[in-house]
This record gives structure tokens, sequence and C-alpha cells, in this order.
């Protein structure tokens, strides 16, 4: 029943990495409201007539996400009846489900009565974390037959703190991101790593601003995370989940500041921003199993 478990989690985790990235389609497309102010169905129909490209977008991204929200339900209750014996199951079982639900509320919320961007930003952000919950559900699967405390060796207090911080902060550095996609900011800034030919821009607009923190809180997650494993080769460098977790989120946040540059420099190209949006994916999947980590550590 495990061998079924592993495969049905990999199959769950892989399709709620294609519901963030059509999420970002949606939202780089401009394809929100192009069902209509209507929720579940579009225009008024189960299946639309005659529908434009957006549309498809749009309806697709709903039928993906209607279907994945119940691929994770029964994902989070069969790893709760099989895995009750890894005290974390629980925990990513309740918030798989709880934000697959939070995204899909919200999502249905702007659909039929608008939300500001400040809030749609969020929307982005509820479905990584179900995201990564799922991604955490099917690693436990895989660790579960092996020694627990293989799994959670000692780490000094003070590496702890830190990749706490460095999963909080992620979280800042994603919502960022996903308010620029929403407030459509992201020329704001031509050219990299230059804002508009300068260090500091001359904040003319709200869209300068907005790109240009992003790119700082950007910046500063880059050397956030090159800190951060440093500091576990030097304290831990026996500890090879954790040495391996740390060195994957170090490839991860280098290839997501290349792919950043890369959206700039290619124009805003729909490929470059589905390429960025899944990579900081990845990357917060890499840093929340660091924590994972860090959290069963004595």
């Amino acid at each position: 029943m495990l061998r079924a478990l592993k495969a049905y989690g990999i199959i769950t985790t892989l399709g709620m990495l294609v519901v963030l990235i059509q999420g970002a389609l949606v939202t780089q497309t401009g394809s929100g409201d192009a069902c209509g102010a209507e929720w579940p169905l579009c225009y008024g129909q189960i299946f639309p007539e005659s529908p434009t490209i957006q549309t498809m977008i749009e309806y697709t991204h709903r039928l993906v996400s209607g279907l994945l929200g119940i691929m994770v339900i029964i994902l989070s209750i069969w790893s709760w009846k099989k895995l009750s014996h890894i005290k974390e199951t629980k925990f990513f079982a309740i918030i798989a489900v709880l934000f697959i639900i939070l995204q899909g509320l919200l999502g249905a919320a702007a659909v039929v009565w608008g939300q500001s961007n400040a809030v749609m930003a969020l929307h982005f952000g509820f479905s990584l974390v179900s995201f990564t919950s799922v991604l955490l559900l099917t690693i436990l699967a895989f660790e579960s037959s092996k020694p627990q405390e293989l799994l959670a060796p000692s780490i000094k207090r003070g590496l702890k703190n830190y990749i706490y911080f460095v999963l909080i902060y992620i979280y800042i550095v994603v919502y960022t991101g996903a308010y620029v996609r929403h407030t459509d900011s992201s020329a704001g800034c031509t050219g990299w790593p230059l804002c508009n030919g300068q260090v500091i821009p001359s904040f003319d607009n709200y869209t300068i601003s907005i790109q240009f923190a992003h790119r700082v809180f950007a910046g500063i997650l880059f050397l956030v995370i090159v800190v951060m494993f440093i500091r576990i080769v030097k304290q831990h460098k026996a500890n090879k989940p954790l040495l391996y977790s740390g060195l994957v989120s170090l490839i991860l946040v280098t290839i997501q500041v290349l792919s950043g540059a890369y959206v700039v420099l290619s124009g805003l190209t729909l490929e470059a921003t589905m390429f960025h949006a899944f990579f900081i994916s990845l990357l917060f999947g890499a840093v929340s199993y660091t924590t994972l980590l860090a959290y069963r550590a004595k």
C-alpha cells in the first residue's frame, strides 16, 4: 500500500505544480475574468461554447484545480491513515486541504466580486503552501521506512532559528513577486541588473517602486540562502539530508535569480514568466523540507 501511496503522492505533487503554473498563466495573460463574473460556471455554461484562448486558459485552470482539490483530499486522508506514526503527517494533511480550499475560495471570490491586487497576490501563496504540504506528505511516505534518528540529527539552535527565518522570508519574496504580476509592474524596470540604467532608479511611478522592491527582496534572498548553506556546511556537513537540501536550495535560488533576469531581458515573454514561477515553487519546496529537518532536530 505504501508503494501505491508514494506513486499517488508523486502524481498529486506534479499536479499541484501544474496548478501553480496555470495560476501564474491566468494572471500573466489577464484571463481571470475570461469566464465572466461567474463561478463555477463559465458564462452560465458547464462547457463554454466557442471559447477564446483566454477563456480556455481560465476554464482549464478551474477544471484542473477542482480535480487536484479532490486528489489532495484523498492524499491527505490516505497519508493520515498510513503514516500516522510520523508526527508531522496530520499537520501537513490539514494544511494541504485547508490551503487548497482557501485558494479555491479566493479565486472564486475574485471572479464573482473582485478583489484588490494585494489580496489576489495571496492566491499564488496559498496554492504554494498547499503544493508544499503535498510535496512533504509525499516525502514522508518515502521516509516512512527509514530510521527516524537519521532524519532528526542534532542541529544548533542558532542555525535552526535561521532556517525558520529563511522560510518566512522566502514567502515574503513570493508575495512581492505575485504582487508585481497582479499590478502589471513587471516592466517597471528595464534592463538587468540595473533598473532603467540606474543602481537606484528615480521612482516616477508605482510600477518602478514595486518592481525595484521585488528585485531588492530577491537579491537579499539569494544572499540569505548562501549564508544558510555556508552555515550548514561549516556546522553539519555530516548531516547528509540537511546538506543536500541546503545545496538544492542554493542551486534553485541561483536559477531563480537568473530566471528573473531572463524575464526582463527576454521582454517579459510568457515562457520566461512561467519558468520563473516554476522555479520559485521548487525553491519554496526545498527550503520547506530544510525547515522540516530543522524542526525535527534535537
